[in-house]
């Protein structure tokens, strides 16, 4: 049976999603190496386990999705709380459920959102320090704005992506972009990025440019230069993992895939 399991992790403690195996030290701490580790123990089989995203070190999660194949007596019900007993206090399952066999958490996923929270004040956000970046400036939300619906369409992204990005095409359609307050009133800022995918810090560095926008470094209309002609060296910073959550991916309707096979 292959299952699809939604998972939530606090990004602090681990080295990002991807297993890594340093060669001749220990496996560095990371989601995909602790969770396969609960899944082999619950299973006692070799476990596959592919992930969707490959977040980075101290990026965060509510809506990562990975899969894996497994045999196992456990009812469908009592799955999630008998990984969760088995994973550390900063992962966990929110939700699994059995797919078909040819279900791919990569290459089927059709959209992904992210957002990063900026904490906009001249005091430290002491207890959300590991959620957040902090800004000391105040921000102009409208010239963000202005800016972040700029980067909504198809475009080319290599100036707003790490050179070691690894990708055969630096194209991406970008679905939504927006900033917007945070909705319990407290003082953040939050920029919410969803697409058809995204290139190796590509959403930090979009955020550190806007955050530039919003402190009058920069102007509005750099995005479109950038875009038009990518240079990565007129883009903003990389802002730091903190800040940074994947709240969800999507895929395409399980009935609407089974329809387009059978009209094939």
């Amino acid at each position: 049976m292959r299952y699809k399991l939604t998972i939530a992790y606090d990004g602090t403690q681990f080295h990002g999603w991807q297993a890594q195996l340093p060669p001749g030290r220990p496996p560095l701490r990371t989601v995909q190496g602790v969770l396969r580790g609960a899944l082999v123990q619950l299973m006692r089989q070799p476990v596959e386990l592919t992930g969707a995203s490959r977040t980075d070190s101290g990026v965060h999660a509510i809506g990562q999705i990975a899969h894996f194949d497994g045999d196992t007596t456990i009812p469908l019900d009592r799955l999630v709380p008998a990984i969760n007993s088995r994973l550390p206090d900063d992962v966990a399952i929110r939700h699994v459920e059995p797919t078909h066999a040819q279900f791919e958490s990569i290459t089927d996923a059709i959209s992904k959102q992210y957002r990063y929270r900026l904490w906009i004040s001249p005091n430290q956000p002491i207890f959300e320090r590991h959620f957040v970046h902090h800004c000391w400036d105040t921000l102009d939300a409208d010239r963000m704005a202005d800016a972040a619906a700029r980067f909504i369409g198809e475009h080319d992204f290599a100036g707003f992506a790490n050179a070691d990005h690894n990708r055969q095409t630096t194209i991406r359609t970008i679905h939504d972009c927006h900033v917007q307050p945070d909705p319990t009133g407290a003082p953040e800022l939050h920029i919410v990025v969803s697409g058809d995918g995204f290139l190796y810090n590509m959403v930090r560095i979009i955020a550190g440019t806007l955050v530039e926008i919003g402190r009058g470094r920069r102007e509005p209309e750099l995005v479109d230069d950038i875009l038009t002609e990518p240079d990565r060296q007129r883009a903003g910073p990389t802002l730091a993992a903190s800040g940074l959550c994947l709240e969800w991916i999507r895929y395409p309707d399980p009935a609407e895939s089974l329809q387009a096979t059978t009209d094939t």
